[in-house]
């Protein structure tokens, strides 16, 4: 009973990492909203975004207040992650013309 159940188990194992091998890559978009929800959201409301005093006022300052926010927060972020949140927030708030 017991190696059946070990290779029943191997079965699954294997099974799971072919169906994660064949998942499309998360979209960028998708990548930035989940790293805000989760990370920025419970700072931020949507009317930070739109308030009068904004320091965001074009593609580059919105990247430059993403990286200062995430180095505050201490999260070490890569480039791309910084690019997918700046994606995300300019799609849901801004619409600036993207430069990178």
């Amino acid at each position: 009973m017991f190696p059946r159940l070990i290779s029943r188990g191997r079965f699954v194992a294997a099974t799971s990492l072919v169906h994660a091998a064949n998942m499309p890559p998360m979209r960028d978009a998708a990548r930035g909203e989940l790293l805000y929800s989760t990370h920025c959201i419970a700072c931020h409301s949507d009317k930070l975004h739109w308030r009068d005093k904004k320091l965001v006022t074009d593609w580059k300052s919105l990247q430059t207040e993403i990286v200062r926010w995430q180095g505050v927060s201490g999260l070490r972020w890569s480039k791309e992650d910084i690019a997918d949140v700046a994606q995300y927030l300019n799609a849901l708030y801004y619409r600036y013309p993207a430069q990178d």
